[in-house]
């Protein structure tokens, strides 16, 4: 969430920023500084209204005691007068300051001055580009086909469970998604990131905190009866771990990781390009999450960039990386980074990773604050990354790795798979 003090500072701005999302800021920005303005006026009311009604208090008491009961008696009836002015300031304040956090809830970030402008997917900007296509024998085949050839993956199984979306891994196909877990783990506690085991679901505040709420919430599954949200990515629950508290500047960096089952509805989403583990509503995720002083996050940033890539090295799958234009941005991020591995048997890209700065966008939701040297709060920066989404991470090894004879385990999974080939 924008802070309210850098909208009336830096409103030209950011209307100008916001430009690079294809958003036009004014009208949202100018209703922004109106409820501000009367939200101010309203507490400066409120705060004079209670000023005088304790002074008056005072005043009374002092006439009871000194036998003035009658002029005591015609300021009482002042100041009930004064307390029905100041339930209805205070209502009245209330509502304002709801309307006004509902509307700044409806603003994204201010996108960083290297995010490329451009309206769509096809404006994104290839930055880096590393690994060699494997050439496959004529009959090479999409991973829904090798999964049910190798039994190592039942689609209709998952339809039959719960629906569409829920795949169920079998043999094989189960202990290389089990390995590839491990795996990613390993490496990224190794890289320094502290190993997390958190909640599933989360409650409504979470959601507002890291900002799935209100952007998407009809993407995410909502368990009605308690108001809990299954979690999107691990994001949520690991970032909340950090709502509401002040940490101290020599705590930073704070980096965590953690593996999650992740639940989305994809409402909306149909056609070829999300057959088999191309999009799915429940499927498993690395996640590395870092916590940053501001001075330090862009430097960060690019360390998260470059652990991203020791990953994709290590497994030998061809990738690039995009920076996502204004257009294509999430919400929350200031600046994103995109992954993708080359799908030989598909002749597509499919994204496997989105590194995210978020500056202080969702500190300020989550009102997580540094002490700085000075013994002054501020906000912290945080940010994100996949290391890694596992369907399309697998669908590119099936695909990637697969000979006449069976499909090939990557040599760094073999330790943690017990075999080299599915066959």
């Amino acid at each position: 969430m924008l802070q309210l003090q850098v909208v009336r500072e830096e409103k030209d701005k950011i209307i100008n920023a916001l430009q690079k999302r294809n958003i036009d800021a004014a009208p949202i920005l100018d209703k922004v500084l109106q409820l501000d303005e009367k939200r101010r006026t309203t507490q400066s009311l409120l705060d004079n209204t209670l000023a005088e009604s304790n002074k008056l208090s005072k005043e009374i008491g002092m006439l009871f005691k000194s036998g003035k009961a009658q002029e005591a008696n015609v300021l009482k009836e002042k100041t009930g007068s004064l307390k029905e002015d100041s339930k209805r300031l205070g209502e009245e304040l209330n509502a304002t300051a709801k309307e006004l956090q509902d509307l700044l809830y409806q603003i994204p970030n201010i996108p960083n001055e290297l995010v490329p402008a451009g309206n769509t997917e096809d404006d994104n900007e290839e930055i880096f580009k590393e690994g060699d296509i494997p050439s496959l024998d004529p009959s090479a085949l999409p991973h829904w086909e090798l999964a049910k050839k190798y039994d190592i993956i039942d689609f209709e199984l998952g339809v039959k469970i719960t629906g569409a979306g829920f795949p169920v891994y079998k043999g094989k196909g189960a202990k290389l998604q089990r390995a590839l877990i491990a795996y990613f783990l390993d490496k990224n506690t190794a890289a320094g990131y502290t190993e997390m085991q958190v909640p599933l679901l989360v409650n409504e505040a979470s959601g507002y905190g890291t900002g799935q709420l209100p952007d998407k919430e009809g993407q995410m599954y909502h368990v009605g009866a308690d108001d809990l949200y299954l979690i999107p990515t691990a994001e949520v629950p690991v970032t909340n771990i950090f709502r509401d508290n002040i940490i101290n500047e020599s705590d930073f960096p704070i980096c965590l990781t953690g593996y999650t089952p992740c639940f989305r509805r994809e409402a909306g989403s149909y056609g070829a390009h999300v057959r088999g583990l191309n999009r799915l509503h429940q499927f498993d995720k690395v996640e590395i999450v870092r916590l940053e002083h501001p001075s330090n996050s862009y430097k960060a940033l690019d360390g998260m960039v470059e652990h991203v890539k020791t990953l994709l090295r290590d497994l030998k799958l061809p990738y690039r990386i995009l920076r996502l234009c204004g257009g294509d941005l999430g919400f929350t991020a200031a600046l994103t980074y995109d992954f993708e591995v080359f799908s030989t048997a598909q002749d597509r890209w499919l994204e496997i990773s989105s590194v995210s700065n978020f500056e202080t966008y969702q500190a300020n939701r989550l009102k997580l604050r540094y002490r700085d040297e000075n013994g002054k709060t501020r906000l912290a920066h945080t940010l994100n990354g996949s290391s890694l989404a596992l369907p399309r991470v697998l669908a590119g090894i099936l695909e990637n790795y697969q000979t006449p004879e069976g499909i090939k385990i990557p040599e760094v999974l073999v330790p943690y798979c017990g075999f080299d080939m599915i066959d």
